[in-house]
């Protein structure tokens, strides 16, 4: 149930700061900040990481250029800027996330207005039946859902009498005043129109006039439209400006006998109206809609009011609105529409290309829900398949460049080492894609989205094969990546493309098998792991100085702070680096100083720090130490795949049961990995 107060309650509460008075900008420039803000480095440039978009179950991904761009709108807005009377327009290609962003953003902004200082408010009239010419319309509730402070600056005509009347009746210091009027805006239409009712009814008693008014907090149910409010594009001929504005209600013309009120217009009928008191309006598609429907966007964006017949009625929105590159690019090309994309914020929304983060994306695309079988049987995810489907699909979004591969374009792009190509490189790359005029070309912004992912996991879970195994095995998931770039990529070049990628997608995946099997064959997890820290710790103590004869090296372990002792063994140390295709001193010189260099800055910052990304030494010590313990990955795939006599088939069993017991796995993924292992497919 609702409760009722007079609007000098509405102010004390005011004064003593339970409630507070600010625009729709202000409200979300505070949400965002007041969550806080942490520095990162993307793509080789610090920017702003926001606490409020990385919290709850199902949060935003990535998307920190976007963000920041978003961040500083709202606050330039906040602070009277020019944003104020423009919109907001994510334009990028399906999928990749926009409309997720934007509600994402509602829900939090909900529930920051659910908490009582947040709260917004509104006012009603009330015993309108007694002026003789409303009907039996007694109660009538502001449209626009209008602060009630907005009430209280515009009680007289004259503005002198409305900040007497706040000094007095609220008690409010002239700074405190000063500081409501940045927000002034007159009353609307129809709130206008009635109070002036009331004044000659009540012969411009203020007092009596101020018992017509009772403040409420504005509703907040999502299924209503209020304070968060979703249009989206209809078809040419469903959709009119009524959808947004409202129209001429007959219901109220039936008791209305005064014909110039502006209350016989229901705004509510509208969508803006519903957002008008410190929301957010979201229009979905905003340039699918039909021309003279965008033009109604340019009114409300550049006046920030709703206007029909002559009367206004300002309103206090942010405006949010999402657009593909197609429709984006037709309307752009439409010369005599350029007004309207004068009043927006453009910001071009890239997909994610950092493949560490995508792993949290394709989550959500598998669901977090356990899966089971047509049977109804638990569906195992092997353990490989987050990572597998990551890779392919950021794979597809890195744009083609001179400079630098693919792979090392995607390590760039997660903050990882990629040999000797630094991050400066990356940021030349991405630079110069960002002077194509044509946005598609930029990095980012072409390639397998969200849905796509969506598709090709549907695909693989409705497999036979995969029911029939209970488990959906990673190598799989290209498959049905391929299928989904058949079906739906209609450009010649970009299909070309997409699958190319994911060759190279499968090379890192059989790369991870051969890391993968020498855990199971050494019977540890991380088995891999502490043979490239053994050799990094090598090459730093090399050449220390307190080397004895015995050639063991004393050290203080960074991650657990103990002395730890370390056998150096040169020929281990020469046999990674001829791996690697280091064949002089000068090379192997230069190769351990980068690492030293890398172990200097990353250590610093993160003691577990593991080398892991460095795919090439790690590709190198697991071929080293698979070679030195069973005379090579090759005698390992022919133990593995002749099982015949009892030594081998020994071998397959135990590192089965590590697989199993240790790595994660189930029995359908661990024989398909170790089968795959021993074919000779995507050898890079």
């Amino acid at each position: 149930m609702a409760t009722y107060e007079k609007l000098s309650r509405h102010i004390a509460a005011l004064k003593d700061g339970e409630r507070v008075f600010e625009n729709a900008f202000q409200s979300v420039a505070r949400m965002i900040l007041g969550a806080g803000f942490e520095k990162v480095v993307v793509n080789g440039r610090t920017t702003y990481d926001f606490n409020l978009f990385r919290t709850g179950r199902k949060h935003t991904i990535g998307m920190f250029d976007e963000i920041n761009s978003f961040v500083s709108y709202v606050k330039d807005a906040a602070e009277g800027g020019s944003s104020k009377e423009m919109a907001f327009v994510l334009v990028g290609e399906p999928g990749n996330g926009k409309t997720f962003f934007v509600e994402f953003l509602c829900s939090q902004y909900r529930a920051f207005l659910t908490e009582p200082k947040n709260r917004r408010y509104t006012y009603r009239f009330n015993g309108l039946a007694q002026l003789g010419h409303y009907g039996k319309i007694n109660i009538i509730d502001s449209q626009t859902y209008e602060d009630p402070m907005i009430l209280a600056m515009n009680l007289s005509d004259t503005p002198g009498d409305n900040r007497r009347f706040l000094a007095e009746q609220g008690g409010l210091e002239e700074a405190a005043i000063d500081v409501l009027y940045e927000n002034y805006r007159p009353l609307g239409a129809c709130s206008g129109y009635i109070w002036n009712d009331i004044r000659e009814f009540c012969d411009g008693n203020m007092e009596q006039m101020l018992d017509f008014i009772e403040v409420t907090p504005v509703p907040m149910s999502e299924s209503l439209g209020t304070v968060t409010g979703k249009y989206p594009a209809k078809d040419k001929i469903t959709s009119s400006s009524v959808d947004l504005l409202g129209e001429e209600s007959i219901q109220r013309l039936l008791h209305i006998s005064d014909t110039n009120n502006p209350y016989r217009f229901d705004l509510r009928r509208g969508a803006l109206a519903r957002v008008a008191g410190g929301g957010i309006h979201f229009s979905d598609e905003i340039f699918k809609n039909k021309k003279d429907l965008v033009q109604v966007y340019l009114g409300v964006i550049q006046n920030r009011a709703i206007e029909i017949d002559g009367y206004r009625w300002p309103i206090d929105s942010l405006i949010i609105a999402t657009s593909n590159n197609s429709e984006f690019n037709r309307f752009l090309s439409e010369k005599e529409e350029a007004p309207i994309v004068d009043r927006c914020r453009i910001c071009y929304v890239s997909h994610n290309t950092n493949y560490r983060l995508q792993s949290g994306l394709t989550s959500y695309a598998i669901g977090s829900e356990a899966k089971t079988t047509l049977t109804k049987e638990a569906l195992h995810q092997d353990p490989n398949l987050n990572y597998a489907a990551s890779v392919g699909v950021v794979l597809t979004r890195l744009p083609r460049s001179e400079k630098l591969t693919s792979i090392e374009t995607m390590k760039l792009a997660a903050g990882e080492i990629a040999g000797e190509k630094s991050i400066k490189a990356l940021a030349e790359v991405i630079d110069t894609l960002g002077q194509d005029p044509d946005i598609t070309k930029r990095f980012g912004q072409k390639g397998l989205g969200h849905r796509s992912l969506g598709r090709s996991i549907q695909l693989q879970v409705e497999n036979s094969e995969t029911n029939e195994g209970r488990c959906m095995f990673a190598y799989d998931v290209y498959r049905t990546l391929e299928r989904v770039v058949l079906d739906y990529v209609s450009d010649t070049n970009d299909r070309a493309k997409y699958l190319e990628d994911l060759k190279i997608a499968k090379g890192l995946y059989r790369e991870r098998i051969m890391t993968e099997m020498f855990n199971a064959y050494m019977d540890e997890p991380y088995a891999i792991r502490k043979d490239v820290m053994n050799y990094v710790n090598m090459i730093i103590g090399i050449d220390a100085e307190n080397l004895g004869p015995d050639r063991m090296w004393k050290y203080k372990d960074p991650q657990s702070s103990e002395l730890r002792a370390l056998k150096i063994d040169e020929r281990y140390v020469k046999s990674v680096e001829e791996r690697i295709g280091l064949k002089t001193d000068e090379q192997r010189d230069s190769f351990r100083t980068s690492i030293r260099k890398i172990y200097g800055q990353k250590i610093s910052m993160d003691p577990n720090y593991d080398f892991m990304d460095n795919l090439e030494l790690v590709k190198a010590i697991t071929d080293v130490r698979l070679k030195s313990d069973i005379a090579g990955a090759g005698s390992l795939i022919g133990a593995l795949a002749n099982r015949t006599n009892e030594e081998n088939q020994k071998l397959y069993d135990r590192m089965i049961t590590t697989m199993l017991n240790k790595l994660g796995y189930c029995r359908t993924c661990a024989q398909k990995t170790i089968e795959y292992f021993c074919t000779q497919e995507d050898e890079n």
